[in-house]
């Protein structure tokens, strides 16, 4: 019964959605390189880790550009644009990555150029499906594309680990040829969009280059939820491996509890959440990842690490799916990119200067800091969201003409949403 409810929601959707999804998903497990990227560097290149780490390091801010720019770039050129360029990018950068032979600076700036597609291509994603959807069906959306990424990424970085043993060639290629099929498949079966009409001067100088300024603060303040996100990243390995003294192979079992527990009740819980305000659905994910990180601070052992990452993961979900659907629901069209992108920058601040801080922390004072500094994060983000004024979601309705992309040939929204052959 289950099973027949998801299918026909599922089936609801446009089919430029589900391809989307689709794509997305392929793109997820296709990204074989940027996990053992260092590993690349240093056997493959024969850099040194220090050489390879800073090169990571600067690389890695392409994925901040790109967040910055997927906005600007789904207003001006279209949502379809913005995720084929993304993907082109990627594709184009790892080429020079696998190809080049020169000093360790171009290394840095093609990964630079990857990551930049990277870094786009999540924000038009959201975008695309906040156009695509009712108010009904958003958190859906939001929960099924979260769930697909997820999967993607538990199966990239292993059948990446298979494509690099047997030739790093492999492992780039196959990226490469994942990020083209995702290409394919958005240019065939994503209908091109045109962007939005801008508001006029009087309403533009009134919001501002953002305005709706109560989304603005929610998306600001998630920075307390994904701040523990990021930090587990870091503090989690070190912790297992050099603390308890444990194998590495435990690190990896953490991930696989994060991504069954996605998979697994991502969908539940999002049919259980639907009807709960956003203010109420933000604090409880407060409260889980409070929870799960007061477990790891307080009764630090392997055990109390591998339970608490069944009970954060639940408030990482909820973050994951409100977020993305309080802007689809209350931004106008015209800058739903933008927050999306905005959205995507607050991860990327959080990628740079969270392993950066707490690895200070963690020389200095050693692990219990860390993790108490971890546990006030999302204390801190309740707090504030207890006090932020949030709006009611609006009332489901079908997809209005004005709030969809525009058709390129004046054909009907309904004709134009499932793309051919739908």
């Amino acid at each position: 019964m289950a099973w027949t409810r998801f299918w026909t929601r599922f089936g609801e959707l446009p089919l430029a959605l589900r391809v989307l999804f689709l794509a997305s998903f392929v793109n997820r497990a296709g990204m074989f390189v940027f996990p053992l990227l260092a590993v690349y560097l240093v056997r493959g290149e024969g850099l040194s880790a220090g050489e390879a780490g800073l090169l990571i390091s600067v690389g890695s801010t392409g994925l901040l550009v790109g967040s910055l720019l997927s906005g600007p770039l789904c207003d001006l050129r279209g949502r379809r644009t913005a995720l084929l360029a993304a993907l082109l990018l990627n594709a184009g950068g790892y080429l020079g990555l696998a190809v080049l032979d020169g000093p360790p600076w171009t290394y840095g700036a093609l990964l630079f150029v990857a990551l930049v597609g990277m870094g786009a291509f999540s924000p038009a994603s959201n975008t695309l499906v906040a156009d695509l959807t009712t108010p009904e069906q958003r958190p859906f959306a939001y929960t099924l594309s979260y769930v697909g990424n997820n999967l993607g990424m538990g199966v990239g970085p292993l059948l990446g680990g298979v494509a690099a043993a047997y030739s790093y060639g492999v492992m780039f290629a196959g990226n490469i040829l994942a990020g083209l099929v995702c290409a394919a498949l958005i240019a065939v079966w994503v209908p091109r969009d045109r962007p939005a009409r801008a508001d006029g001067p009087r309403e533009r100088r009134r919001a501002g280059p953002l305005g709706h300024g109560h989304v603005l603060l929610l998306v600001l303040v998630s920075f307390f939820y994904v701040v523990p996100l990021i930090g587990l990243e870091y503090a989690l390995p070190l912790a297992i491996t050099t603390e308890l003294h444990e194998s590495a192979g435990f690190v990896g079992a953490v991930y696989t509890i994060n991504s069954v527990v996605v998979v697994s009740l991502g969908l539940v819980m999002e049919k259980h959440i639907r009807g709960y305000g956003t203010k109420p659905l933000l604090l409880v994910a407060g409260l889980l990842w409070s929870l799960g990180l007061a477990v790891i601070a307080f009764g630090f052992s392997l055990t109390a690490i591998l339970a608490a990452t069944a009970v954060w993961t639940l408030g990482e979900i909820i973050v994951s799916v409100v977020v993305p659907t309080y802007i689809a629901d209350h931004v106008d069209q015209r800058r739903v990119g933008s927050f999306m992108a905005l959205n995507g920058f607050v991860l990327g601040v959080a990628r740079l200067v969270v392993p950066v801080g707490l690895g200070v922390v963690w020389t200095a004072e050693g692990r219990e800091p860390v993790f108490l500094i971890l546990l006030a994060a999302p204390l801190a983000g309740m707090a504030a969201y207890a006090l932020l004024r949030t709006r009611p979601a609006p009332l489901a309705a079908a997809p209005h003409p004005a709030d969809t992309p525009a058709p390129p040939t004046g054909q009907a929204r309904t004709a134009d949403a499932r793309g051919p052959g739908g």
